[in-house]
Order: structure tokens, then sequence, then C-alpha cells
């Protein structure tokens, strides 16, 4: 029988094959070892509460105080005129009889001719302060949607178990939550160990400047610093966040930037009967339709970061070991958030075509076509640098980009370990047991980036349940709160006035 004879070059190619094969299950052994290393050490920042003393409330009398209050229609308005002022005088009267101990305690003073700022003296003046914000304006309901509303957008109705209307959700929960537990404290003869601020702007919903920016200003005059500001913002989500069996509360240590850039396009006109290649509309669409065809890149900022590292210790197994290992498996983690609009927004600046004008009449060639572009700046970006992408994204000289506004930077980022984000931490857990705690990444702007001087950190919470259904809610149809949602708030912020005592 004759033996094969391999060549001293095939084996040679053989035994380094066999090395670099052992070298990479090595390297696998080393990856699976760490990966399990970190996964072990990925513990549950989750406070552990003790039982929270009795809060007893009256909810038939809150909800209906609630309800008088989504009746008056302060709606925001850009002209500051005689008739939206009396609106706010109306309510202002309506907060006055409602809560009377707060009126007779606390320094109320008048800003900017609409908004209100009270102030609960400490008893320990070497204590910072803490500001507790929100909004008492809405946005408008279009009329011709007002029939497609389950109950009239500005009736307080009380049914199903919920209240409905403008201001339910967004934002004068969080005013008359806040007042609520204020009340409830005075009646209990409770009298805070430091100094409390309420702050309740009149025009969140068109920036702010004649109402938190003056709150804020007079304020910061006052040389006074906040140990921590919270307004509106982060909810609680409930069946929303993949891999979580237990509802979430989202508090928000950063929000996005925003600017709305204009896009205007002008041409010669003339008769349809000779149209050119490209109309002013056409050569608009283009454009648009380039910028949503040129996404930004999605990447896990910061707060989204810390918002994983909050919930992955709470998931099941295999999602609490990708959470633990990003180093791994953050390119499938950017690829699940980017399957829904929702989540999608928490990993990228977004932009998204709002307005547009142009046409006359069907034969007419239009002369001139303009449309607006709204983005939201994730942190890490810039102004500038989403402008310089529209402009490299569109790519034409026809196309005139200019911003509406100066635009807003995404703000600084809160710190998750400092004292003031335990309390609130701690204090949702009182008011909500079995929950999820986590920071994060609020979507949408608010009036807290006006108080950015005089704090170090500012936080973003509202303990109300979104379900899937319920985000589209906000500025849309059929807002609403549950009853049992509106009495949690105002435990919580009963808690939260309690435990800002430590």
């Amino acid at each position: 029988m004759k033996l094969l004879r391999l060549s001293p070059a095939y084996l040679k190619t053989r035994v380094a094959v066999k090395k670099i094969i052992v070298t990479l299950i090595g390297l696998l052994a080393i990856m699976a070892g760490v990966a399990l290393v970190r996964t072990a050490r990925f513990t549950s920042r989750q406070i552990q509460v003790l039982a929270a003393e009795a809060i007893t409330l009256d909810s038939d009398k809150m909800a209906e105080r609630l309800s008088h209050a989504i009746q008056h229609k302060t709606i925001s308005d850009r002209v500051l005129n005689p008739s939206a002022t009396a609106v706010f005088k109306h309510f202002h009267t309506f907060l006055e009889n409602s809560f009377p101990l707060i009126h007779a305690h606390l320094a109320k003073e008048i800003v900017g001719e609409n908004s209100l700022l009270f102030t609960w003296k400490g008893r320990d003046n070497t204590l910072k302060p803490i500001l507790l914000m929100g909004h008492m304006d809405v946005v408008p309901v279009d009329p011709k949607t007002e029939n497609d509303w389950s109950y009239p957008p500005f009736s307080g109705r009380i049914a199903d178990g919920y209240l409905w209307g403008r201001g339910t959700m967004d934002d004068k929960v969080t005013v008359l939550g806040i007042l609520e537990a204020a009340e409830y404290l005075l009646a209990s003869g409770y009298k805070p160990r430091r100094t409390l601020y309420f702050a309740f702007g009149h025009d969140e919903e068109i920036g702010g400047s004649n109402g938190a920016a003056k709150i804020a200003a007079l304020l910061q005059e006052r040389n006074i610093v906040f140990d921590y500001v919270l307004d509106e913002g982060g909810n609680i989500l409930d069946g929303i966040i993949p891999g979580t069996t237990a509802p979430v509360a989202l508090i928000g240590i950063a929000e996005k930037g925003y600017v709305s850039l204009e896009l205007t396009v002008k041409t010669p006109g003339g008769h349809t009967s000779t149209p050119p290649d490209h109309t002013a509309i056409g050569i608009l669409s283009s454009a648009i339709a380039k910028l949503e065809r040129s996404p930004f890149p999605a990447r896990l900022s910061a707060p989204l970061r810390q918002m994983l590292a909050f919930i992955g210790p709470e998931m099941p197994w295999p999602n609490k070991f990708a959470l633990a290992n990003l180093w791994l498996f953050e390119p499938l983690i950017r690829r699940q958030f980017a399957q829904s609009p929702l989540t999608n927004a928490a990993i990228r600046t977004t932009l998204a075509a709002t307005v547009f004008y142009s046409g006359v009449k069907e034969n007419v060639l239009p002369a001139s076509a303009a449309a607006i572009v709204n983005l939201r700046i994730l942190p890490g970006d810039t102004v500038n640098g989403v402008i310089e992408h529209a402009r490299r994204v569109i790519d034409n000289d026809h196309v005139k980009i200019s911003p509406l506004e100066t635009g807003v930077e995404p703000s600084a980022i809160s710190d998750p370990q400092s004292a003031g984000f335990q309390q609130l931490h701690r204090a949702i857990k009182e008011a909500a047991p079995g929950i999820i705690v986590a920071p994060a990444l609020l979507v949408a702007a608010t009036d807290s980036r006006h108080y950015a001087p005089l704090s170090q950190n500012i936080f973003r919470f509202l303990p109300i349940t979104l379900r899937r259904e319920d985000p589209g809610r906000f500025h849309g149809l059929n807002e609403r709160i549950s009853i049992s949602d509106y009495e949690r708030c105002v435990r919580f912020f009963v808690q939260l006035m309690r435990d800002s005592d430590s």
C-alpha cells in the first residue's frame, strides 16, 4: 500500500490554520468570559423603599377641581391680547378659590402678566431650595376635529374612569397636582424644611419667553440656586419598552434641542400650458424627499445609555445579557430602537416637514413655494450642524434654507446619581410600588430649559401612564387622564415634598 506523502508546505499551512483556530477559540472564550462577568455585575439600581405614610385624598373633589380647570380655555397666543389675559385672570381667581391655604400661607407673585410664582418658605435656610414647575396654557383644538373627540375638548368631562379635555395630560394636570399636594400638606400642618418654589408659566406652548423665561430671570436676579428643578416630561410607560414586564417610569435627565428651517424656492411662474420640467412645488418637494431619505445617523446618547443601565438589570436574562454588553450588541439595540417612531426618536436627530405653502390656482404656475421642517436635535449634535446637514443633503442652490428662529441646543445632562434624582426615585416608588424607575432622554421640549442657569440638575417627569395608544393624545384627539392616575400624581407630589426634607 502506498502512503500519501504530505508536502512540508501543506503541513506548515495546516499547523498555521490550527493555531488560528485555537487563537479564535481562545478569543471567543475570553469575550464570553468578559460578557458573563459584565452581566453578573449588571445589578439592579432600583431603590428599595419602606411603606409610605398613609395619604388620604378626596379623589372626587380633586377630579372636580381639575375638571373646572380644563374648562378655562387658557390657550397659548403669540399676541398677548386683553381677551387672553382675561382668561388667565379668571383662571388665577379659580386657583385662589380652590386652594385657599396656599394663597394664605405662600408668597404669590404674578410674572409676565399671566404667569405665577409661589414661594413656600422652609425652616432651614442652609438647604438649597427646590423648584417644581408646570404650565397653565394649552394648545388650541383644530375646529375641524372637535366632533371627533369622545367628549368636548374643553368640557372637563368625567366619564368611563377618565377625565377628558385639553390640559389633562399637558399640562394643567401638573399645576393642579402640585397645588393639591401643597394644600393637603398645609391642612395637615406640614412645614417644609427646605424652601419650595412653584412656577407656573402661561406660554410654554409657544416658547415660554413671557412666562418661564421671565420667572427664571427674576430668580436669577435674586441669586437663587436650586438643588434641582422638576418639570413635566417623562411618564410611566406600560407595555411600550420591549423586554419589560413591569411599567417603567422615565425621568428625563436631558431633552433634545430643536430648530425649524424654512425652505423656499422662487421661479418665474407663468401659465400651466407651458410648464418647465420642475415647478417650484416640484423642486421643493424633491428637497424634502431628499431629507427624508437621508436620516441622521443612529447612536446611543449618554441619557439613553443611562436608561438602559437602569432598565437592563430588571429584564429577563437574554435582554439583560445584551444590555450589559453594549460593546458587543449595540448595533442590534440600535436596530430595535429604529423599529418605531417613538423609540427611533431616542436614537437620532429627527426631522419632520410640517407646513407647506404654494399655489393660487390650478392653471397658474406657482412663483414660489415654501415649507417648514422641524428638527429635534439629539445631545451631541448642534443647531449649526443640523442646518449644514440639510444644506449638504438638499444640495440645490434654488432652495434657500434659513432658520425661522435662533433654535435651541440640546440641554445639559443631569446627574442620575445626585440626591435630587434619588428623591424623585424614592417618591415614585412610594407613590407607585412595583414599577421600574430609570433616567431617560426627553424627545420634546419644555420650559425647564429657561432654568438651566439656576441648577445643575433639571429633571422632567409626571407619573401618568402611557400605553401604546396614548402618546398621540398629546396635542391630539381625546387627551385624557384616568382618575386613578391623577390621584397618583398628587400622591407623588406629596411624597416628593415630604422627602425633600431629607
